[in-house]
């Protein structure tokens, strides 16, 4: 199954300086949710018990389409969330790793990003295991992609 992957959000850059000129938590909760409703809807197809995150107290489906390239492997994601302040948190993840190389992706301390956001002290226990499991899905899939291209 393939999809066609939009990248409608802000590059990554840009978020991280909206980020860093809201100086208060609502505001950023609120932008947050302000990403996540620029998230393009994920197709219906797409939601599947395969493209589920599991380990997300709400529920979050993440799509992953692989590109070989000759530099490796790409990856672009599709993501969806049924709560919207996750919805926001995949919009994030794929602002920053969508379209980029697997090497990248495992490379990339994803969590120390959040935390460099201010996000990281403000979500919930449940947030924060899920926004792991997003993570750790998403760098088995770059590890997938990497051991196919090997």
């Amino acid at each position: 199954m393939t999809a066609t992957v939009t990248a409608p959000l802000p590059p990554v850059a840009d978020i991280a300086e909206n980020f860093a000129l809201l100086d208060q938590w609502d505001d950023r909760y609120r932008y947050v949710i302000e990403l996540g409703r620029a998230l393009p809807a994920m197709p219906e197809a797409l939601r599947t018990e395969a493209t589920k995150v599991q380990g997300c107290a709400s529920q979050v489906w993440l799509f992953t389409q692989v590109q070989d390239t000759p530099a490796g492997p790409v990856l672009a994601f599709v993501g969806d969330s049924d709560a919207h302040i996750v919805r926001g948190l995949v919009a994030i993840l794929l602002a920053r790793f969508s379209g980029a190389p697997a090497r990248d992706i495992l490379a990339a301390d994803a969590l120390a990003f959040f935390a460099s956001l201010g996000l990281k002290e403000h979500l919930t226990p449940q947030r924060s295991n899920g926004l792991r499991s997003m993570v750790e899905r998403i760098r088995r899939d770059a590890m997938a992609a990497l051991a196919v291209a090997a």
